[in-house]
């Protein structure tokens, strides 16, 4: 509970308890329930209707309703005190609920929490909801998230550092958790909580400074990306490369590049090799000749989705190569052929292995 929240409840108890405790008097003195509720909201409100009873000639009544004005009015200080103190601070709306657009996140499972919603993290959104990806922004900018929730993001106002905002962000159900903060420090900090919170999650780490991918690393990043190191390369390679790099880089090349590949019927996808897959521990050369001249592998990459291992993309990969169940296969092939490659990457189908059984 904030601290405002806190105020808000010990100010309202005290106001409750002091005017239960002067009606409990007031009957004691052998008034009725009317009559003793009556004087008490009179009294602590200030509205000098009159008394319900001549307390002239009674000096314990008079000093009774002395303390009740001075406690009363006193609780309702601290009350409004903590009212204004929650104005603020701009807790109202933790007060009174998670912001509207957090309603629906409690509906969501394997999605996506974006930590930081500056820069990098406003383009991140935006590609993440062009490719169709649920996810959940976590800022403690009041306005950056307005600017989110206008376009129809989950958001959470809070700060990433704290578990209880990752919880409500949903992390304890997300498949992955990008942490693209301008600050290393509390990089790392998120990718701790995150990771004693969900131990399974795919936590995705920036990093300003080379020195800090190791600690993030350490901390349980499973991927850490530089901007800097990647500017640079880009740069680069423009300048030694310019009309390959260009053709992978830049957003018209590639869409007229997809264009020409689906014209003849190609695309690339990426498949994951899970466990009841006829694929787990057989070698590329093994499932190159199963799957025919349909397709063709251009990257492994190794341990995808195993949460705590260590990452690799290993382009040219050997046939002699063996798979495991967590590993995915970069494919280019013929669009009819990608979906059978799907399924088998997935179910047992009877895949040719080590050349002894036919699909």
């Amino acid at each position: 509970m904030t601290r405002p929240a806190r105020t808000i409840a010990t100010g309202a108890g005290f106001v409750l308890a002091s005017c239960g405790f002067a009606v409990i008097g007031y009957r004691a003195a052998g008034w009725g329930w009317v009559d003793s509720i009556y004087m008490v909201v009179i009294t602590v409100f200030g509205v000098g209707f009159g008394e319900v009873r001549d307390l002239s000639g009674s000096p314990g009544l008079r000093l009774f309703t002395i303390g009740v004005i001075l406690v009363c009015t006193t609780s309702g200080l601290y009350l409004f005190g903590g009212l204004v103190q929650a104005l603020a601070e701009g807790q109202v709306n933790q007060l009174l609920g998670r912001r509207r657009m957090t309603k629906g996140i409690e509906r969501l499972n394997g999605h996506a929490v974006i930590c930081g919603y500056g820069r990098v993290g406003r383009i991140l959104c935006a590609e993440l909801a062009e490719a169709g990806t649920p996810f959940v922004v976590v800022d403690n900018d009041a306005d950056r998230l307005a600017a989110a929730e206008e376009i129809g993001q989950f958001v959470v106002l809070g700060d990433a550092t704290e578990e209880q905002t990752l919880l409500s962000a949903g992390v304890d159900r997300a498949k992955t958790l990008a942490t693209v903060l301008p600050n290393d420090a509390l990089n790392v900090f998120i990718t701790l909580t995150a990771r004693g919170v969900n131990p399974s999650v795919r936590v995705i780490a920036r990093a300003e400074d080379p020195a800090s991918e190791s600690k993030l690393v350490r901390a349980g990043a499973n991927r850490v990306v530089l901007p800097a190191r990647i500017g640079a390369g880009k740069i680069a390679s423009l300048i030694t490369r310019p009309s390959a790099e260009s053709l992978l880089t830049d957003a018209e090349s590639r869409a007229d590049l997809k264009d020409e590949l689906a014209r003849i019927g190609l695309g690339m996808n990426e498949f994951l090799i899970e466990s009841g897959s006829d694929w787990v521990g057989a070698t590329l050369a093994e499932v190159e000749a199963a799957g025919g001249i349909g397709f063709l592998i251009v990257a492994l990459h190794r341990g995808a989705k195993e949460h705590g291992a260590k990452e690799e993309v290993v382009r040219r990969p050997p046939g002699s190569a063996v798979l495991a169940a967590g590993d995915a296969l970069i494919v280019l092939g013929y669009d009819a052929e990608l979906p059978k490659l799907a399924r088998k990457a997935k179910t047992e189908h009877g895949l040719v292995y080590r050349g002894a059984r036919s699909s």
